[in-house]
C-alpha cells in the first residue's frame, strides 16, 4: 500500500509542476490577477505534494520503543500544514485583489490564456479526483487531503476561466481582482478546513463515523453474553485504529472465558471494519443486579431481577462511561 500511495503522490507532485509552469507563463503574458491566483496555488500543490510524500513514507515506519503507536499521526502534520499554505495563499491573493481593484492593471493577450486556463482546470480536475478516489479506497488521509486540495484548485481554475471569458468578450478589467477576491476567499476556507480537520486529528477528537461503524458490528453480531459496551473512545494513526472500552460481562466467568469472549470481539471486528485494523484495549466489567433488566442470557441461574428489554447499542448509550441499565 505504501508504495502505491508514494507513486500516487510522485506523480502529482510531477503533474502539479508542469501546470504550474504552465499558470505562470500564462499570467507573465497576461497581467490576469486572477490566473496569478491560481498560479500561486499550485506552488503550494507542489510543496504540499513533497510534504505528503514524506508523511506517507513515514507513517508506514513499523512502530519502535519511542513511537509504540507508530507514525501514523504525521498524517495530520500533513494536512494541517497544507491547510496553512492554502490559508496564507488565499490572504495573498485577497491582498493583491484588493490592490489591484484599486490600482487596476492592463491585460494582455487573453486568446492564448485562456486556451492555457482550460488545460489545467481539466488537468487538475482529473488529478484532484484520482487522488481522492485513490485514497478512499487506501484510506490514506494524506491522499485524500491532497487530491480534495487539488480539487479545490481545478475548480478555482473553472473560476478563473469564466473570469477571463467574461473579461475577453465584455472588456471589463474590473473582473479580474473581483473574481480573485472571490477565489481567494474559496481558498481561504478550504485550508481552515483542513487546519480544523488536523488539529481534531491530533486532538484525539472522537471520529463518530468510525463510532457508528464499530457499534453496527458488534450489535450485528452481539452474543448474549455481551451484556453490554460503554466508554468507547477511537484514536487514528494512519490506518490503525486504537479502540478501548468497557465491555460488562457475566460477574461468574472464569479468566478463560472472559478471554475467549474478548478475543471473539477483536476479531469480529476486524474481520467486518472496512477503513484499516483496529487495536482493542478492553476493560472487562463484571455484571450488576441492574443489568439483569437487559441481560439476554435465557438460563442465567443467578438472575437477580427479571429481563424488562433488549437494549439496541447506538453511540447515546456506547459512549458515556456507565453500564447500560445503570441509574445516572
Amino acid at each position: 500500500m505504501k508504495k502505491i500511495e508514494l507513486r500516487i503522490i510522485l506523480l502529482s507532485i510531477i503533474v502539479s509542476t508542469v501546470l504550474c509552469g504552465i499558470k505562470f507563463y500564462t499570467y507573465f503574458i497576461t497581467h490576469s490577477l486572477v490566473i496569478l491566483s491560481d498560479a500561486l496555488e499550485s506552488i503550494i500543490n507542489i510543496v504540499a505534494g513533497l510534504f505528503a510524500y514524506y508523511s506517507i513514507y513515514l507513517s508506514h515506519k513499523p512502530k519502535d520503543p519511542e513511537h509504540p503507536y507508530g507514525h501514523g499521526k504525521v498524517e495530520f502534520f500533513s494536512i494541517g500544514f497544507e491547510g496553512a499554505m492554502i490559508f496564507i495563499a488565499g490572504c495573498v491573493i485577497l491582498y493583491e485583489g484588493v490592490v489591484h481593484l484599486i490600482y487596476p492593471k492592463e491585460l494582455h493577450d487573453l486568446s492564448t490564456g485562456l486556451y492555457l486556463v482550460i488545460f489545467s482546470a481539466v488537468a487538475n480536475l482529473i488529478l484532484g479526483w484520482y487522488l481522492v478516489y485513490v485514497g478512499k479506497r487506501q484510506n490514506s488521509l494524506t491522499l485524500q487531503g491532497n487530491g480534495k486540495h487539488i480539487l479545490s484548485d481545478s475548480y478555482t481554475s473553472i473560476g478563473v476561466l469564466v473570469a477571463v471569458v467574461l473579461i475577453y468578450f465584455t472588456g471589463l478589467k474590473w473582473i479580474d481582482p473581483v473574481a480573485s477576491l472571490v477565489a481567494g476567499l474559496i481558498i481561504l476556507i478550504s485550508g481552515f478546513k483542513l487546519m480544523t480537520k488536523s488539529i481534531s486529528g491530533l486532538m484525539d477528537e472522537n471520529d463518530m463515523e468510525t463510532i457508528d461503524e464499530l457499534v453496527k458490528i458488534l450489535s450485528e453480531h452481539r452474543r448474549a453474553d455481551w451484556i453490554d459496551v460503554h466508554n468507547m473512545r477511537v484514536q487514528r494513526f494512519g490506518t490503525i485504529y486504537h479502540v478501548d472500552c468497557h465491555v460488562t460481562l457475566p460477574y461468574y466467568l472464569n479468566l478463560e472465558q472472559v478471554h475467549e469472549e474478548i478475543s471473539a470481539i477483536d476479531k469480529i471486528v476486524n474481520e467486518h471494519f472496512t477503513k484499516g485494523q483496529i487495536e482493542f484495549f478492553i476493560h472487562n466489567d463484571p455484571c450488576i443486579t441492574e443489568s439483569c433488566k437487559h441481560c439476554m442470557i435465557s438460563d442465567c441461574t443467578v438472575r437477580r431481577l427479571p429481563f424488562v428489554e433488549k437494549l439496541e447499542w447506538k453511540r447515546e448509550n456506547v459512549l458515556p462511561n456507565r453500564k447500560h441499565g445503570f441509574p445516572e
